[in-house]
């Protein structure tokens, strides 16, 4: 397999019974310190060198982007970092259903660059991403007053990268 043949598509939704318009509130604040929706509790913040704007650069963890699209209360795109083994983008989006509420919707659409890009999201990229997104749509629904019935919970898989990665981040020195 070539490299460049492989796209990594991931998509990750939640029905929502508000309007669009609260629920597009609550995903402009995404890159906010002590926001409701990014889990930084339990992972890395989502922070940004400005407020949420095209343009605006940063990323959480080690994984970094830009923003190269917003449309307040709409839709935000984050496109990966030249720096990074995937090109492509994340983005959010509230889709309004009229009376039925709306959904909040995150999707990657990306191509390694590399092997190693493919070696990392196959087995360790996804599966902590899949675990941080439910843990924001999950925040998202209890931000509207509909928390959800089963919470997320980490894979065994993903609580043994986490440990291996925080005993990484605990022996590299801050400076």
């Amino acid at each position: 397999m070539e490299v460049g043949e492989s796209m990594i598509w991931n998509i990750h939704q939640r029905e929502l019974p508000v309007s669009a318009q609260q629920a597009g509130a609550l995903l402009d604040t995404v890159a906010e310190p002590g926001n409701p929706l990014w889990p930084a509790d339990q992972w890395p913040a989502l922070a940004l060198d400005r407020p949420l704007q095209v343009g605006a650069d940063g990323g959480h963890g080690t994984i970094r982007y830009a923003c190269t699209a917003y449309e307040p209360g709409r839709t935000v795109e984050f496109t990966f970092a030249p720096s990074m083994p995937f090109a492509g983008a994340h983005t959010f989006e509230i889709i309004d259903r009229g009376e039925y509420g709306c959904v909040i919707r995150h999707l990657v659409v990306a191509r390694a660059r590399e092997p190693r890009g493919w070696l990392l999201w196959t087995f360790a990229i996804r599966w902590l991403h899949d675990a941080v997104i439910e843990e924001l749509l999950d925040r998202a629904a209890t931000a509207v007053g509909h928390p959800p019935a089963e919470p997320a919970r980490w894979s065994p898989w993903v609580r043994m990268l986490r440990r291996s990665l925080d005993r990484v981040h605990a022996a590299v020195p801050v400076d």
